[in-house]
């Protein structure tokens, strides 16, 4: 499995209406969460949150919310903030492209949120286009650092190395509160929000 663990620049470069990373001299970082929500990693998450006084942003599916919508309320009632990740988890790369908006506007039926990830980071330009234009109007989020928690073949220490050792002001951060990420995450977060909060970091909700 390929991925960059931390964003390249050109990458942003060439897709400048996404957000790879919000520009701040503060001591802000902005963390993440796709895939939910899930009824027993998603309250766990908002747990770990709550004990260091975090927000955060969670990307979830629409089916998942569809499936688990009190969990998908305990994370507004929390003062999180939800975003779009798709009604079905779809790869933009793989999928027509009606197919693919049809699945967005089935996920923003449920998900009132202006924010939106591709699944993968895999999205068309052309999809891009329409996702940001007049049908849809929402906003593109990326990630400026990945944690990896996504990836079985690494251990919990690597990924909370990839997230101290990447994370800077402004650095949006993804993690999963999935069924696959969870042995990572598990041991992965609450080492991660414990050395970011001592080096001075506060966790905002991406506005």
């Amino acid at each position: 499995m390929f991925y960059l663990v931390k964003a390249p620049r050109l990458l942003q470069l060439l897709y400048p209406d996404c957000v790879w990373k919000v520009q701040t001299e503060e001591m802000k970082v902005y963390l993440t969460f796709d895939d939910g929500p899930h009824p027993e990693i998603t309250p766990y998450v908002l747990e770990q949150l709550a004990l260091f006084q975090a927000k955060a942003t969670f990307f979830c599916i629409g089916e998942q919310v569809e499936k688990y919508p009190e969990v998908y309320q305990q994370i507004l009632d929390a003062g999180h903030r939800t975003g779009n990740h798709t009604y079905s988890h779809l790869n933009g790369w793989k999928t027509s492209d009606e197919k693919y908006f049809k699945d967005v506007e089935k996920a923003a039926a449920v998900i009132k949120s202006k924010l939106f990830r591709p699944p993968y980071g895999k999205i068309r330009r052309f999809q891009l286009k329409i996702i940001t234009g007049e049908r849809l109007g929402l906003r593109p989020v990326m990630w400026h650092v990945l944690s990896g928690d996504f990836d079985t073949s690494l251990k919990p220490e690597q990924c909370y190395l990839n997230v101290v050792k990447n994370t800077s002001p402004g650095s949006i951060i993804v993690f999963h509160d999935s069924e696959k990420a969870f042995p990572r995450l598990k041991d992965t977060l609450p080492k991660a929000l414990k050395y970011l909060k001592d080096k001075g970091f506060s966790f905002d909700i991406l506005d």
